[in-house]
């Protein structure tokens, strides 16, 4: 049983973690926008800002993983 509220807690948390990252990183390409980067380079700051994104929530779910406390 302990396995199951874990895994349900280490879920949650990675999904508020990833609304928490895709608000930061959203907030970072409209400020890109509004410092003056055109729309040419719109689907260059999307890939380059999706990666981030990944990378950050596979360190999200290594590290909730690794070091969740036992419930």
């Amino acid at each position: 049983m302990d396995i199951v509220l874990r895994t349900i807690a280490v879920f949650i948390e990675v999904i508020i973690l990833m609304a928490i990252t895709y608000s930061v990183l959203n907030g970072a390409r409209l400020t890109a926008f509004d410092l003056g980067i055109g729309p040419k380079y719109s689907k260059a700051i999307a890939m380059v800002l999706v990666a981030i994104g990944f990378i950050i929530v596979v360190f999200f779910i290594a590290h909730l993983t690794t070091f969740y406390p036992a419930i």
